[in-house]
């Protein structure tokens, strides 16, 4: 039985019945203090009073009004005067129905329940209906009021506590979609939302130690590889003298990308592992660490970017990636390499931003690869393992733009070639 009322819409249909109740309640008590239906039998016992404020028969027309006026005042009522023979003598307030002849003595008439009939000593009839209060409006205004505001306050403890559960729910689930495996969500009570907080909880927990694992053991094996790479390259430099020269190459190249896969592969893993806010904010001289690598593959620069905030190891190895990916593919063509800084967050135009553009000549990227790309391991369609790609470069790039709260997107470059453009927030000052 608990477990039925901890329904989730067991509680909305009981709260709502609840408020439909006390409205209820509260209608039928504005009904009865209104409605003159339901005060007709507070007539009964006066016909004495009525008797001795009864004009004679042979009154006039005035000496009929003041004493209709004053059957008013005693009766609090609209009345009507009419003949034995059902003709009316005089009215005050509003219309009122004939006498049913037929009615022996006073009493309500059976075709208007809300009237009753005085039966005098003459055989006149006195009709009266209770009139409605001066403030019946006002009464039914405030009677909608107090329903609205019974509906209010009855429904919004159990709407909010629903809604609340529902919010921190939404607040877990996307700080854990942010990467913080950690998030929780809060267990209060037993209903819908409570078990699937507890769903949640579980296979968040679930998915966080697969992950954890699965991280440990990416970091764990590219560690050890460093010792086997060791002894190998160890041993190429021994068969020096007796392997002939394009061994010896095709060995040191494999060696290098081995010990570059194994180093990609170990700083993908620390990136993965480390808090999304661990990046370093110390100023970094942007366009030096630039200048240098397009220095060190013969890359063309233009313009300048100014003072970053963030890791100076980090952002070199994101610029080194793009230009030796630029190297790689853009064949003969020289790489081309602009920096600007975008916006002025001084001036009111928003946040300044930096933003890095590589170009190569290359055969380019087509449109529906442009994302791919950055996926870790991913290769265009056609390309060769001896072009020396492994597959993580690029999406060490957007891993680091990203840590640092910046982007990248591949974009055409003209009629040939493609251009990778990465845009970092400033926070900081442009360097003379």
């Amino acid at each position: 039985m608990r477990k039925f009322a901890s329904r989730m819409y067991v509680r909305i249909y009981a709260a709502l019945l609840a408020c439909l109740v006390i409205a209820a309640a509260l209608f039928a008590f504005i009904h009865l203090w209104i409605e003159p239906a339901r005060h007709v039998h507070g007539f009964s016992g006066v016909d004495a009073s009525v008797d001795g404020l009864a004009p004679p028969a042979g009154a006039s027309q005035e000496e009929l009004q003041r004493a209709l006026i004053r059957w008013r005042r005693e009766l609090k009522a609209d009345l009507a005067l009419y003949g034995a023979d059902g003709r009316q003598l005089g009215t005050i307030g509003r219309p009122l129905p004939g006498p049913d002849l037929d009615m022996r003595s006073s009493g309500v008439m059976p075709a208007y329940p809300s009237v009753f009939a005085f039966k005098l000593p003459d055989g006149r009839w006195l009709i009266a209906q209770k009139a409605y209060p001066h403030n019946a409006s006002a009464a039914m205004l405030v009677l909608l009021l107090m329903i609205a505001a019974t509906v209010a306050v009855g429904a919004y403890p159990v709407v909010r506590r629903i809604t609340s559960g529902l919010e921190q729910l939404q607040r877990s689930v996307q700080a854990w979609g942010r990467g913080d495996l950690a998030a929780r969500v809060p267990v209060q009570g037993r209903d819908e939302v409570a078990q699937l907080a507890a769903s949640f909880n579980e296979s968040a927990a679930r998915i966080e130690a697969l992950v954890g694992a699965q991280k440990s053991l990416l970091a764990n094996a590219s560690h050890e590889l460093r010792s086997p790479l060791a002894r190998i390259r160890m041993a190429v430099e021994l068969l020096e003298d007796s392997a002939s020269p394009a061994m010896r190459q095709e060995l040191g190249r494999n060696i290098s990308e081995l010990d570059q896969l194994i180093d990609e592969l170990l700083l993908a893993s620390r990136l993965d592992a480390a808090p999304a806010d661990s990046v370093g904010q110390e100023e970094v001289d942007f366009t030096g660490i630039v200048a240098e690598e397009c220095a060190r593959v013969g890359a063309a620069l233009d313009g300048v970017a100014g003072i970053l905030r963030g890791d100076a190891t980090l952002l070199r190895r994101m610029v080194r990636n793009l230009l030796e990916n630029a190297k790689r593919h853009g064949g003969s063509a020289q790489v081309s390499v602009a920096l600007a800084r975008d916006g002025d967050g001084d001036a009111g135009g928003g946040m300044a931003s930096v933003r890095l553009e590589v170009c190569d000549g290359g055969p380019g990227v087509p449109p529906e690869e442009r994302e791919r790309i950055f996926e870790p391991f991913y290769r265009l369609p056609g390309a060769s393992e001896k072009a020396g790609s492994v597959g993580l470069g690029l999406a060490l790039v957007r891993q680091i733009a990203r840590r640092h709260g910046g982007e990248v997107e591949c974009l055409p470059n003209g009629a040939r070639g493609a251009c990778f453009r990465v845009r970092l927030p400033s926070g900081g000052r442009t360097s003379a």
